[in-house]
């Protein structure tokens, strides 16, 4: 089986400098969702055809898997899989899919592919509103005998309510020639694939159809208006898939998947969240609302409070998280861990039972179990040019207000006074204090502001 994916148009109303076809869709461009699907048919041959952006286009969909093929310029789609008949095989079906329409399912596609075993096989759907669409032109008896597009219709036609989605399933061995016999003599001054369907009809080809399981899977994208309808109906369908699952969605209206989201039972997740690249949420999980977590991996009955942003980190089981905190990459969380408002952790480990409950900056550090960060607390990491290690070793206690500059080890259970500046190892089980003796004025008055 060979995939064609037309990907060559411009789509001039997206009014954008980036190819239509490489606007995202939960955070991964139109064609990608289309090839991610392709690819799961293992079809023998894929072939991209570009145009529009090509060099963009090529550079960010490019894989070993795919072959590419220019459309230059674009006459229309039987002229875009003209360009892919030489990378070809000509033996059992050709799958022709677009770029710009990202959700049909592999299942769909399956189905097409079964009907169109012997001959000719078009996905369509049913529209209340056919407008703009190529209608499906049937016999008394119900076949096919051709498709014809909005411009070319007459009233009649335009009447039906069957159409075109584009997406067909071609003999490969009667690919070259059908394609050769189309001509643009049309509205459009344009070489329609969907002619060859009459040309099938013509020669006693069956031709067969095949429909999705909802209207969305066809939903294609010309416009920025269309792109975000269809973002909202995909992140619909994940959010009911959830709810299914046993996750529990305060508005499954309100949450985006950008990747791929893993969770276990009784997960809960509140409005506003965003979930990018690989996300597992385990058992009894909470996520308060607008939360970001991209790469994060969270153990079970852990709870994150609103306006959370963690990034490429580890989370251990049972931890209480923000609001406010960030976790960015490199950060591991032991069991029950806390990491309080306005809590920054960067390419860190907190073990056990430590605390960071606000107000505090954690880089380049190795804490150990049941420590306690007082508020205010910077670990001092950076000299400019290089980064220098903390180690924080079990049981110690900071206070807050403290500076730790790295490189510097504070002892097993050892105490840092609140305000100390820590330059040196502080020794375990004492307390290392760092600040200026206090000092009282008697008699001192505050400087007055003089009167004009």
């Amino acid at each position: 089986m060979n995939i064609v994916i037309l990907a060559a148009g411009q789509g001039k109303r997206m009014h954008s400098n980036l190819p239509k076809v490489l606007h995202p869709v939960a955070g991964k461009a139109l064609a990608q969702h289309v090839i991610d699907t392709a690819r799961s048919l293992s079809p023998s041959k894929l072939v991209v055809i570009y145009g529009h952006g090509g060099d963009v286009v090529r550079s960010t969909l490019a894989a070993d898997d795919i072959s590419w093929a220019l459309q230059e310029p674009q006459l229309g789609t039987g002229h875009a899989v003209m360009q892919a008949v030489p990378a070809l095989g000509d033996s059992g079906q050709t799958l022709v899919l677009y770029g710009d329409v990202p959700l049909t399912q592999a299942s769909t596609l399956k189905r097409l592919l079964q009907a169109g075993k012997d001959g000719l096989a078009i996905l369509t759907v049913e529209l209340e509103n056919s407008t703009g669409y190529g209608r499906i032109v049937r016999d008394a008896a119900g076949k096919v005998l051709r498709i014809v597009e909005e411009k070319d219709a007459t009233a009649a036609e335009k009447t039906i309510h069957e159409v075109n989605t584009g997406i067909m399933s071609i003999p490969s061995a009667r690919l070259a020639e059908w394609l050769s016999k189309l001509s643009n003599s049309n509205a459009q001054g344009e070489y329609y694939l969907t002619d060859i369907v009459a040309l099938a009809v013509a020669e006693g080809v069956p031709v067969h159809t095949a429909q999705p399981d909802g209207e969305w899977e066809v939903l294609g994208v010309n416009s920025k208006v269309q792109l975000a309808e269809l973002e909202r109906v995909h992140q619909r369908n994940i959010a009911d898939a959830m709810l299914v699952g046993g996750v529990r969605l305060a508005d499954p209206n309100r949450i985006d998947v950008r990747g791929e989201l893993a969770y276990g039972r009784d997960v809960s997740i509140d409005v506003g969240c965003v979930f990018e690249g690989r996300v597992e949420l385990a058992d009894a999980v909470e996520v308060g609302p607008y939360c970001v977590l991209k790469n994060v991996k969270v153990g079970a009955g852990t709870r994150i409070a609103a306006f959370c942003h963690f990034e490429d980190a580890v989370i251990g089981p049972d931890g209480i998280l923000g609001p406010y905190a960030r976790l960015r990459p490199g950060t591991e969380l032991g069991p029950e861990v806390h990491v309080g408002n306005f809590v920054e952790i960067k390419k860190s480990t907190l073990g056990a039972q430590s605390k960071a409950n606000h107000l505090a900056y954690i880089g380049d550090a190795e804490i150990g179990q049941r420590v306690n960060v007082g508020a205010g607390t910077i670990t001092c990491n950076y000299d400019g040019a290089n980064k220098f290690k903390t180690i924080i070793e079990d049981d110690a206690f900071i206070g807050s207000d403290s500076q730790l500059v790295a490189p510097v080890t504070v002892g097993r259970g050892a105490t840092l006074g609140a305000g100390t500046t820590l330059t040196k190892n502080a020794p375990p089980d004492s307390l290392t204090v760092s600040r200026a003796k206090q000092v009282t004025l008697t008699g001192w008055v505050r400087p007055q502001k003089v009167k004009k």
